[in-house]
């Protein structure tokens, strides 16, 4: 009866509206752009070994996913939930695999169970083992990637006449176990919900159906009276029970529709004409199984399933309110329903799951009218909803299990290869070796072939030989991100060592801003030096913003493999090494929320943070912040007071290293890029560039000579002896013999940027520096037609580069394993941004 039921909730589509606001304001943010920046390259937790178990009851939402998103939930709330809902269409289509991805994500960021409610689209008759094996697919996918638990609701309600599966016991029944079968088979550690409708009213001829006559081979096991008749006297529940070997839990739809009465009438249609607070009892006479019927009930649902035959239950429940009518106020009807629920717990203690039904929609029940179903929408119904929560023993909020979120996914991107130590030490040892030889070899090939230096004139400006530098090494990070195999990634991922190019750029983008700064100073002023760093750092922002949001928008485009981007899979090389393998994180969390109108606060702040953006771009959010501190920190330098800024680097250097878990921001690439630790390579830089022509005479005078080939050599012999000692099985002198197994743990980091790495970056830009200026005439004949424009615009090119990463993605049947294939691609892609840079392609636009 219309007093009873309850039509489940779908989630909200996207209108053309969303969709034009969104372009709208990529245009707006679009046409602010026009100024400079850089990288990116990952971790998490395994998947949970064993389903949790609830120790009283989990509790949570059934959201209207396309509106709302469990980050806004739990943040209305001010609590974390244990549990979520969603439906999806089955059998499974693209969209609706991606709808339950996309809410298992979300649910794993919060360690949230995930109650899968699937949703017959067809004729049960028509479902089969296919249809639940990719469901189960689905089920174990998501089970290897976040641990999370599943429960799998199959045709909720389906005793109701207003579902389009409903009343179909044979289909019914047939489906489910098949599904059942195919799940309890697989390793997904999912578990099965048979959940019907509240059953007073039933046959429910008086509700806003939508079906035809029930089938008439089922009339038979319906009537279970045998009166001839499906009446208000017969079993509203045993007919659709699938077996006690295809059920793991029972649960039960108990909706408070504010009207009616114990004596209504069952069968008897009810108009909502105001709202009304539950009366006291009632949720206790539903579990009595006496509210609304007109025949007296044998058993409980609750006797008869739950504890009769040994299951959890999971209670579907929540409390209508019209906002158009007069009445109770809205704290009084959803608080009154919520505390009869609440206090039925320990009564009823197989309940273990408890979800709210939290979506704002019409009612047939009402009218048709617009009705709240929501407890979080209002502060202080939330805030009530919260501290009665809080205050049930029985009630578990979250986290259930680990929490897998988009930090993790954000900490993903930054893989190496090999987590142990000992290959990745050997390379390092090796390259430390060869740079150490080249430097030697420049110092004889300068005194004998001095026509091949660098013409260094001495007059301020730009050094090609730190352009050249900066084009290999920006050219590095285009091929490390396209994914693909061939001899140009084994150059960049293998060429340097322990340096990746995400050091490298950072370092040398300090450098040559210590270069440039003094001169915009001398030609402008110091204010309007400033102002314009200032500017700087905006565009960067913007065009940040800028590219989140085009990806974005580019999600929609059907041919676009976007996920490549705004996805991020572990390939198993991260810090928590091979049990991650396969995890997909999103790294837009709740981009989709922008669609909306308004969009919530908690979205907007996700963005404008940098909360969230495709992986290849990251470390953007690092250069907007470095650039910000560039006026004061050369205000500093132009004042003689270097030692002051690399005193305070240091000093917060040393806060990341005591405390590698606090973060000043949100953004992306705290996680990968953490702003304290790495910013001692941007300071550093900015005054070695200002100070550029002091360091480089005092370092070429013979006693600078010597020093810098002391260090050079020494630390490179360092290395050597400790990796002979280990590879040979001697004691390397006063060293300790177990060093080399620990050492690229403790020295060599990247997250951290710990010292090896430091060292490492020193003995690189020494080296290459001296090689470069030594053998500048052959190697800028030979490479400096490509390197030096592209290191030129290294920010236009780091900006086009996600955009090439998306489209080498989008080739349909590319094989990323053949080096033939990959060789072409890196070609053409190098290419292609290198005449991109030549003819100025919209330089007016993508900044320098």
């Amino acid at each position: 009866m219309p007093t009873l039921t309850h039509r489940a909730a779908r989630p909200g589509r996207r209108s053309a509206r969303r969709v034009g606001a969104f372009l709208l304001a990529v245009a707006a943010v679009l046409s602010l752009a026009s100024g400079p920046a850089v990288l990116g390259d990952a971790t998490s937790a395994s998947a949970a070994a064993a389903p949790p178990e609830p120790a009283g009851a989990w509790f949570g939402p059934d959201l209207d996913w396309g509106s709302d998103g469990p980050d806004g939930y739990a943040g209305r709330l001010g609590a974390t939930p244990s549990l979520y809902g969603v439906n999806v269409d089955y059998p499974l289509d693209r969209r609706a695999g991606d709808e339950w991805r996309r809410s298992a994500r979300a649910a794993a960021a919060q360690g949230a169970v995930l109650v899968v409610s699937l949703e017959p689209t067809g004729r049960l008759s028509d479902l089969d083992a296919a249809d639940a094996r990719r469901a189960d697919d689905l089920l174990t996918e998501i089970d290897q990637q976040y641990g999370t638990l599943q429960l799998v609701r199959f045709a909720p309600e389906m005793n109701g006449n207003w579902q389009r599966w409903g009343q179909q016991p044979t289909a019914f029944v047939g489906a489910f176990r098949e599904l059942a079968d195919v799940v309890h088979a697989g390793t997904s550690q999912a578990q099965t919900v048979w959940a019907p409708s509240y059953g007073a009213g039933y046959p429910f001829s008086d509700a806003d159906g939508r079906l035809p006559e029930t089938p008439a081979g089922d009339v038979g096991l319906l009537d279970t009276n045998d009166d001839g008749r499906v009446t208000e006297s017969d079993d509203p529940y045993g007919p659709y029970y699938p077996g006690d070997d295809a059920v793991d839990w029972v649960g039960q739809s108990m909706f408070y529709f504010a009207k009616g009465s114990a004596s209504t009438a069952a069968g008897t249609s009810v108009p909502l004409v105001e709202n009304q607070a539950p009366a006291a009892g009632e949720v206790e006479g539903r579990f009595d199984e006496t509210w609304g019927y007109a025949e007296a009930q044998a058993s409980s649902f609750y006797d008869r399933f739950a504890e009769g035959r040994d299951r959890p239950m999971l209670l579907d429940t929540g409390a209508l309110y019209a906002h158009e009518l007069e009445g109770a106020a809205e704290l009084d009807v959803k608080q009154g329903w919520w505390r009869q629920v609440l206090a039925a717990l320990p009564a009823h203690p197989r309940i273990a799951g408890v979800t709210w039904l939290e979506v704002e929609r019409d009612e047939a029940e009402a009218g048709d009218r617009p009705v709240d179903w929501r407890a979080t929408a209002e502060p202080g119904i939330a805030g009530s909803l919260r501290t009665d929560l809080q205050a049930n023993d029985r009630i578990d909020l979250g986290p259930v299990t680990d929490r897998v979120t988009s930090t993790d996914g954000d900490a993903a991107t930054v893989q190496v290869r090999d987590a142990g130590g000992g290959d990745e030490m050997g390379w390092i040892v090796a390259c430390a070796g060869a740079l150490a030889l080249a430097f030697l070899v420049s110092g004889l090939v300068g005194r004998l072939l001095p026509r091949w230096r660098y013409p260094d004139d001495g007059s301020p400006g730009r050094d090609l030989r730190i352009d050249l530098f900066r084009g290999f090494i920006i050219l590095a990070v285009v091929i490390t991100h396209i994914e693909v195999a061939g001899p140009f990634s084994f150059v960049t991922l293998k060429a340097v060592g322990a340096i990746t190019g995400a050091e490298m750029f950072v370092f040398l983008s300090g450098i040559v801003l210590g270069m440039v700064y003094p001169l915009g100073v001398k030609k402008h002023g110091e204010k309007a030096a400033a102002i314009g760093a200032f500017v700087r750092a905006r565009k960067q922002y913007v065009v940040t913003l800028a590219v989140i949001l085009i990806v974005f928008a580019l999600s929609f485009v059907p041919f676009l493999a976007t996920d490549a981007i705004t996805t991020f899979t572990d390939r198993g090389t991260g810090s928590t090494g091979t049990s991650a393998e396969g995890r997909v994180y999103d790294l837009y969390p709740n981009a989709d929320r922008l669609l909306d109108y308004p969009p919530p606060w908690y979205a907007v702040r996700q963005f404008l943070l940098l909360e969230m953006g495709p992986w290849p771009f990251n470390i953007m959010g690092l250069f907007v912040v470095l650039s910000l501190t560039i006026p004061a920190l050369t205000w500093a330098i132009r004042r003689r007071a270097w030692w002051a800024v690399l005193l305070v680097s240091w000093a917060l250097y040393a806060v990341g290293v005591v405390f590698p878990g606090f973060h000043l921001l949100p953004s992306q690439f705290e996680a990968v890029f953490p702003l304290f630790a790495w910013q001692v390579l941007f300071t550093h830089g900015l005054v070695i560039g200002w100070y550029r022509r002091q360091i480089v005479r005092a370092l070429t005078t013979r006693l600078g000579k010597v020093l810098v080939g002391v260090g050079v050599v020494g630390y490179a012999g360092f290395l050597a002896l400790i990796w002979a000692g280990h590879a040979y099985g001697f004691s390397p002198g006063p060293i300790p013999s177990g060093l080399y197994d620990t050492l690229y743990a403790t020295g060599y980091q990247r997250v951290d940027m710990q010292w090896g790495r430091l060292v490492d970056v020193a003995l690189v830009v020494v080296c290459v520096y001296a090689v470069l200026t030594v053998f500048w005439v052959p190697l800028s004949k030979a490479f400096g037609w490509l390197y030096v424009p592209l290191g030129q615009a290294s920010l236009y090119v780091f900006i086009w580069q996600v955009f090439f990463v998306l489209a080498v993605a989008s080739i349909p049947g590319l094989d990323r394993s053949s080096v033939l294939v990959g060789t072409i691609v890196h070609t053409v892609s190098v290419l292609l941004l290198w005449v991109m840079v030549k003819k100025k392609f919209l330089f007016s636009v993508v900044p320098r």
